[in-house]
């Protein structure tokens, strides 16, 4: 009878150890041990927190996540509805974000923490990652998609409609104003766009559209200019002449008159 070889017989050991070891789900393999097994609701909660302050944002939405799971009643549940929507914004995952604070309002409407829920909501379309003042004075609102901004305006301004006396109101106010004139900015950016490439008719559509829904805004000066111009390219001169005429009643001292609509100077740059 003829021996085997010593490699070949480690071999085929070392293969059925392997088969043991997937078949019997050993450790060295197989999932890590959830630590969290057996914890308390306030157990998990508090690490979800220390694990928050610690901006470990993707170990506290886990935390969050086990603990609506497990407890899916009571005041820590609900608290925990309501952090997901900041962790997932912190961790960059807005869909998550708004979805959450969406299931908090709808699940909670009574809840004393819903005006934050609104306010939080209103940050993420929002989207500060560098802070309101560095994000006014370096990002062209123009850029940004007008769905976020509308988004972003709706909520604050539900927040400040149905709680006008919550501590978040008043920033919320001073967002709105901002997003209006950024939404009014988009409207005038396109308008400009239309006029640059010969499109005058579109340009002055998009001038008059901005005038109307945002009569307030700092843009509108832009779109006054745009619009005088673009009626002025068509040779609508009774039409040019009466815009300029509500141009120069509300702008006395527009730069516009000085530099023609090619000013690059964006209202959004404070300082």
């Amino acid at each position: 009878m003829r021996s085997v070889p010593a490699f070949t017989c480690f071999f085929r050991l070392l293969t059925a150890l392997l088969i043991v070891v997937s078949a019997t789900g050993c450790g060295l393999f197989g999932e890590t041990k959830d630590e969290t097994v057996g914890w308390s609701a306030n157990k998990l909660y508090s690490e979800a927190k220390l694990a928050q302050a610690d901006g470990a944002w993707d170990k506290a939405a886990k935390m969050y996540e086990k603990l609506e799971a497990r407890y899916p009643y009571g005041r820590y549940a609900q608290q925990a509805q309501l952090e997901l929507g900041y962790v997932y914004w912190k961790a960059g995952e807005t869909g998550s974000a708004l979805a959450a604070t969406d299931r908090f309002i709808k699940l909670h409407p009574t809840n004393p923490a819903v005006d934050y829920a609104y306010y939080l909501k209103g940050l993420i379309s929002f989207n500060e990652d560098l802070g309101w003042a560095g994000y006014i004075s370096t990002q062209d609102p123009t850029e940004r998609d007008p769905k976020a901004l509308r988004e972003s305006f709706d909520a604050f301004r539900e927040l400040a409609t149905r709680f006008p006396n919550s501590k978040y109101t008043p920033d919320a106010i001073q967002r709105m104003n901002y997003l209006v004139n950024a939404m009014a900015s988009h409207e005038v950016h396109v308008a400009r766009y239309y006029y640059n490439r010969g499109a005058y008719v579109a340009a002055a559509n998009r001038a008059q559209s901005a005038i109307k829904t945002f009569p307030s805004a700092p843009a509108v000066e832009q779109a006054m200019a745009i619009l005088v111009a673009s009626y002025d390219k068509l040779g609508m001169i009774d039409l040019r002449d009466d815009a300029e005429r509500v141009m120069r009643k509300n702008f006395p001292d527009s730069r516009y008159y000085v530099t023609g609509i090619t000013d690059d100077k964006k209202w959004w740059h404070l300082w």
